[in-house]
C-alpha cells in the first residue's frame, strides 16, 4: 500500500480515461497489472470515490463503449452476436481492481470468486454503452496481498443486465 498523500490525489475522480488514471497512479508508484489488448475492457471512469458506496468503503463506475466490430461479436455467436457473459464478469473484476489501485494497492490482480451472480440480459452490437458499477463491502490486507469483496451491477444502455452479490478480488503484491 502507498502512503496517504498519493491516495488523497485519487480519492474522488470523475470522467477520467482509465489509461490516464493508471498512468498517473504508476507515477506515484502504484502499478496494478490488468489485462491488456483485447481483454482491456475499461475505458472511462465516470465516478470514483474511495470512501463512497453504501458501506463507505469505495465505489467506482466505469464505462465501456460497445464496438460493433469487437472481436467477440465475430465468434460468439456467428449470426447471433452477443458479448460473452464472462467478459461482463471480467469487467466487474477489472473495475474492482482499478478501485483498489486508487486506494493505494498495487500488484497483480486476481479473480478469487463470485457469489450470487445473475445474468438478466445481454450486450449486442447495436448497444452503445456498457457500465460497470462496483461498491466495496470488505477490504483486508496482509503482507502478501489484499482481498476485497464488492457488489456489482453491469448495465447496457442504462438497463441492468448482470448482478453479483459478492465479487472477490485479490491483488498479490509484487
Amino acid at each position: 500500500m502507498t502512503d496517504t498523500p498519493a491516495l488523497d490525489e485519487f480519492a474522488q475522480l470523475e470522467n477520467v480515461p482509465v489509461v490516464d488514471l493508471l498512468a498517473q497512479l504508476a507515477v506515484q508508484g502504484i502499478k496494478i497489472q490488468l489485462p491488456e489488448d483485447q481483454l482491456s475492457l475499461l475505458k472511462t471512469v465516470q465516478k470514483l470515490d474511495v470512501t463512497g458506496g453504501p458501506d463507505g468503503k469505495g465505489e467506482i463506475v466505469i464505462e465501456m463503449p460497445v464496438d460493433v466490430d469487437a472481436w467477440f461479436f465475430k465468434c460468439h455467436f456467428p449470426g447471433d452476436p452477443i458479448m460473452p457473459g464472462c467478459l461482463g464478469i471480467e469487467g466487474m473484476w477489472q473495475s474492482t481492481g482499478v478501485l483498489l489501485a486508487a486506494m493505494g494497492y498495487h500488484g497483480s490482480l486476481r479473480a478469487l470468486g463470485i457469489d450470487g451472480m445473475k445474468l438478466m440480459g445481454e450486450v449486442r452490437p447495436h448497444h452503445k454503452m456498457v457500465t460497470f458499477h462496483m461498491t466495496m463491502e470488505k477490504c483486508k490486507a496482509n503482507k502478501k496481498m489484499v482481498m476485497a469483496v464488492a457488489k456489482g451491477v453491469v448495465k447496457v444502455d442504462g438497463e441492468d443486465i448482470y448482478r453479483a452479490d459478492k465479487m472477490k478480488v485479490g491483488i498479490i503484491y509484487k
